[in-house]
């Protein structure tokens, strides 16, 4: 169903500001069809970021995060070389993982 995300992780001193483009339609359960039927709900509900394995970031989403969702955060104790990665699952149970080189 979606792309892998694209992801980048920039890192000045020990900080570093990751960036997230997940591909994910994000339906909320409200829309209608050419139809007129209710589209199914089927959105992100659970993003977690790990740093070398360890995790960094966890979160829970709802129906309100708009459809290719963009997110960013920063992370303490980064060194070029270290690995990102941003995992995601959705309310249908697709999960996608992708990963990123800090630089």
């Amino acid at each position: 169903m979606a792309d892998p995300m694209r992801i980048r992780a920039q890192v000045k001193g020990d900080v570093a500001t990751v960036r997230v483009l997940m591909s994910h339609p994000m339906e909320s359960g409200q829309r209608k069809d050419a139809d007129g039927k209710l589209i199914l709900a089927m959105h992100i509900n659970e993003v977690t970021a790990t740093l070398n394995g360890k995790v960094v970031l966890t979160s829970a989403w709802g129906p309100s995060v708009s459809k290719n969702p963009f997110v960013q955060f920063f992370v303490k104790g980064v060194k070029a070389g270290d690995k990102v990665a941003v995992t995601w699952k959705d309310t249908s149970g697709d999960t996608r993982t992708d990963e990123a080189t800090a630089s």
